[in-house]
């Protein structure tokens, strides 16, 4: 019978039509949409994941895997081999005295955190969220991007959540994220994730969690809850 692969057991036999498995094989969508030209490149699993683990900056392999628990290691090398054909990001190594090989976005896929940021407001209104869920250092830092609240005055505030730290600066209208070694800012937050997502848009003030032992804090009280009172998880 034409168009079909046939295969026999035994016990069984089946057919599965060739046209449906290259079908669902098929890189492209085939359309003349925009949309879906964009979707033919980061539309894949994982895909946009990647681009928000290297938001703020390159990384190796394996650090990129471990923030991506559930990715197996050969679909890890695929989606980045897919990213860069698509000039999403490159593959390259350190200057000394570091010259270790990343992944770093390119100006290309710098240019999807606006999409990033627009995905994660209009997922906050949509039901099913669950923050007690798995986050990473880095989607926490992206999150708190997307979710600033106008405030005066200017605040610096360093993060440490395991291997990784960052220096946080708002002026309540603004934010800016970088990677930085701590201590920096005037105050310093130090937690696991998922704690330090609890801190910054749970319900206990400050001082509660900080008298519990939840994380560690070095600073002034009374500003680090003035920072904390900036961000909060709900429709901007």
């Amino acid at each position: 019978m034409a168009g079909y692969l046939h295969f026999a057991t035994e016990n069984f036999s089946y057919e599965t039509d060739t046209e449906a498995l290259l079908a669902e094989t098929r890189k492209s969508y085939g359309e003349g949409c925009l949309a879906a030209h964009a979707l033919d490149l980061i539309g894949d699993r994982w895909a946009l994941l990647i681009v928000r683990e290297l938001m703020l900056g390159p990384r190796r392999f394996g650090a990129i895997k471990a923030r991506l628990p559930g990715i197996a290691t050969n679909m890890l090398t695929r989606r980045l081999a897919d990213l860069e054909a698509a000039g999403v990001l490159t593959h390259t190594t350190l200057p000394p005295p570091a010259a270790v090989p990343v992944y770093q976005l390119t100006p290309q896929g710098l240019g999807l955190w606006p999409i990033l940021r627009e995905l994660c407001r209009w997922a906050v209104t949509v039901p099913g969220h669950d923050p007690r869920l798995p986050i990473s250092p880095v989607a926490l830092m992206l999150s708190m991007q997307t979710m600033l609240r106008p405030a005066p005055g200017v605040i610096a505030a360093g993060f440490g959540m395991e291997d990784e730290s960052f220096l946080v600066t708002t002026d309540g209208e603004r934010i800016e994220t970088v990677r930085a070694l701590l201590p920096a800012g005037e105050m310093q937050f130090e937690a696991p994730p998922n704690l330090m997502a609890a801190m910054i848009y749970g319900p206990q003030p400050l001082a509660a969690q900080i008298a519990a032992g939840t994380l560690r804090f070095t600073g002034d009280p009374a500003r680090g809850q003035a920072f904390v009172d900036r961000f909060r998880l709900g429709p901007v």
